[in-house]
């Protein structure tokens, strides 16, 4: 237990008092992320109470990062295995949701044998078979998928746009210089109160691009925005409409039209063609040619749950009777989020059934023309895709480039948006490769027949004619081997080798690089690229001290290389020190930076792995400028690491801030580069 926490009342006590405060903040509100803080820190006061354990857990599952409901949900099983019917399969969706699929698959197959054993058991904490079947597929493909990794270059659009709220669903127009999405932030946000769920309302914000950076996102304006929920579903082909989602009629889709840069019509309600009577339409996309529509609804008649249905317009430009687009797109499952590319026949869209990996997976189809079909539908892949929902993916006019809202470690909020490319960095020598081999299987074939060039010729011509085709055939570039990134991770006071959740990706673009471990605490990557590039290495493991390290890596040639590397992780012991690498501030002032937020995260996710652990945030600047000044912004830069691991859910009583200014450089203020920049720093101390 933190020692910070109150001394008066007994552990058992203090758990007790955040159980009742969770279970208030829930009669009276839908603050779930706020009730499971109180879970979190009964838990917390009270590791040996089942109750508080399986709150934190359970939780966790219904809110975000719910990979961390394992620590509880585990706890709470040992203290009483018996404390929820289903709690071995709560168990499993945790760890599958941290893509730990094959530990996920060994509880789900347990639930499965109490299941069997347990057949004539009725209570509402059962989860019946058929859900555990699926989750045993889905875990098995997202093996498959993540041993399989795609090219894809997912990077933050960054603070212009996003937020440390909730930022999703975005929209570009063809052109895209334009985009529209939806926000919870409070700044800018028309109602300055905040839902049930102590979150701020949905609202609608616009931003556009100059000189090829996105613009201060602002709110779109009063006219589509209300002082409720408000929310965007999708642009015509010509950027001029914007349909929106509104709570009528159980949820239908409204639309607006552009009338200026900064004016739009009052919404008005598509026809009951497509907004069905007491039945929920919350997503639609409009063909290129404007004659078609696709969109999501829950009405009667449909495979199950949300279905994809049609309808196009009429001779009087009206759309005319919806269509269900058919059991190849549509499961016994949900569908959502149709997305109709501006070829007029790829059609991107979500679905919790097909071949996923959890939750919401994207999914690509392509209509013939001829046999009328659609083709079965392609799962995207990882990392595009993860165990949670992945939803509302839009594509630009290119085919090339799309955007969508995710969870992910560099992410400002809870839901940030991100710009998808699928990148190939070794395709320029694979192209020169692929044409050489196509060149030499040219010449193999031509040994074997009895005419060169479509002319009969004898047979020594033809011998000679083919060896001097092969003279010609110079390698155009040599064969690109991999470059192999050996990693060790010990333990730093022991030297031994220790096991750990490890993950690299590029800094320019990115692009994950998928581990391969070799023995216990031995990581090897195969990193294929054109050009000498900067890797970010991240390493982690309950009861260390997280590293994030910037590497350096050769480009790929005709021959072997090895570049070795050694992690050392400490534990958190009084005193330690570590300077949190990446976290850059604006110039002359305390907000962060898009490249800061990675390891703030990680920051949140050590403190919440090791609860009794209490840090100084601290503060440092280079000696340029007023002293006084200076050590106000370390203050100031201080103060704000510290806000932003307690918006993140962390006791505020377990975190110091203060700022140093120029006090304690680590090297001379004489140099820039070797001096100035690495005196200006953010650390943390454990001091508990």
């Amino acid at each position: 237990m933190n020692k910070s926490f109150s001394q008066e009342k007994t552990p058992e006590e203090l758990s007790q008092d955040y159980l009742v405060m969770a279970e208030e903040v829930l009669a009276a509100t839908k603050a779930l992320v706020q009730a499971r803080e109180m879970y979190v820190l009964a838990a917390e006061a009270d590791p040996n109470s089942a109750k508080a354990n399986f709150m934190a857990g359970n939780t966790y599952l219904q809110t975000t990062e719910k990979s961390k409901a394992t620590t509880y949900l585990l706890r709470a099983y040992q203290l009483d295995p018996n404390y929820k019917f289903d709690l071995l399969y709560l168990i499993g969706r945790a760890y599958q949701y941290g893509y730990e699929f094959e530990t996920a698959i060994e509880y789900y197959d347990e639930y499965q044998r109490k299941l069997e054993k347990s057949a004539e058991y009725k209570g509402s904490d059962k989860t019946p078979l058929i859900e555990v079947e699926r989750r045993i597929y889905e875990s098995e493909n997202g093996i498959r998928y993540k041993s399989e990794p795609v090219n894809y270059s997912i990077v933050n659009v960054g603070s212009n746009i996003n937020s440390e709220s909730w930022d999703f669903a975005p929209n570009v127009n063809a052109e895209e210089d334009m985009m529209v999405f939806t926000t919870r932030r409070g700044q800018g946000n028309l109602n300055e109160n905040v839902f049930d769920d102590n979150f701020h309302y949905e609202d609608i914000f616009i931003s556009r691009k100059s000189n090829g950076k996105w613009q201060p996102a602002k709110n779109i304006g009063s006219v589509v925005n209300t002082k409720y929920h408000d929310s965007n579903l999708a642009f015509s082909p010509d950027g001029k409409t914007l349909y929106i989602y509104s709570d009528e009629g159980n949820g239908d889709i409204y639309y607006t039209n552009l009338l200026s840069e900064d004016t739009w019509s009052p919404p008005i309600g598509l026809s009951e063609n497509i907004n069905s009577t007491g039945y929920n339409e919350k997503s639609i996309s409009q063909s290129p040619d404007g004659n078609t529509v696709f969109f999501a609804s829950n009405r009667p008649g449909g495979n199950g749950g949300f279905d994809i249905y049609f309808s196009t317009k009429n001779k009087k430009g009206e759309w005319g009777p919806s269509k269900n687009l058919g059991s190849v797109i549509n499961t016994e499952m949900d569908e959502d989020g149709p997305f109709i590319q501006f070829d007029g026949k790829t059609l991107y869209f979500s679905s919790t059934g097909h071949d996923g990996m959890g939750g919401f997976d994207i999914y690509k189809s392509v209509y013939d023309s001829t046999s009328a079909e659609w083709s079965t539908p392609e799962n995207l892949g990882y990392p595009l895709n993860s165990p949670d929902d992945d939803i509302y993916f839009v594509m630009t006019k290119d085919g090339k480039t799309g955007y969508y809202a995710s969870v992910r470690d560099d992410g400002m909020g809870y839901n940030d948006i991100y710009r998808v490319t699928i990148a190939d960095p070794g395709s320029d020598l694979k192209k020169a490769q692929a044409s050489q081999n196509e060149k030499k299987v040219d010449v193999e074939e031509s040994t074997n027949d009895t005419k060169v060039t479509g002319v009969d010729v004898p047979k020594a011509e033809e011998k000679k004619i083919v060896e001097e085709k092969v003279v010609e055939q110079k390698p155009i570039v040599p064969t690109a081997v991999p470059v192999n990134l050996m990693v060790r991770v010990l333990d730093a006071e022991t030297g031994e080798p220790i096991d750990v959740t490890i993950n690299l990706k590029s800094i320019p673009d990115n692009l994950a690089v998928p581990a391969v471990k070799v023995d216990k605490g031995i990581y090897s990557f195969a990193i294929v690229r054109k050009k000498t590039t900067d890797f970010l290495l991240s390493t982690e493991k309950v009861g260390y001290i997280f590293t994030n390290k910037r590497l350096s890596v050769p480009a790929s040639t005709d021959k072997e290389q090895t570049v070795r590397e050694t992690i050392r992780l400490s534990k958190p012991v009084v005193g330690t020190r570590r300077i949190l690498k990446n976290i850059y501030f604006d110039f002359d002032k305390a907000t962060f930076t898009i490249e800061s937020y990675d390891e703030l995260n990680k920051m949140v996710k050590f403190l919440e792995q090791n609860p009794d652990v209490n840090v100084e945030i601290a503060g440092h600047t280079d000696n340029i400028g007023d002293k006084a000044y200076n050590k106000t912004l370390s203050q100031m830069r201080s103060n704000r690491v510290v806000n932003y691991l307690t918006g993140k859910g962390i006791d505020k009583r377990r975190l110091t801030s203060r700022g140093y200014g120029e006090e304690k450089p680590l090297v001379s203020n004489d140099d820039e580069v070797m001096g100035r920049e690495i005196n200006r720093r953010v650390e943390f101390v454990v001091i508990e």
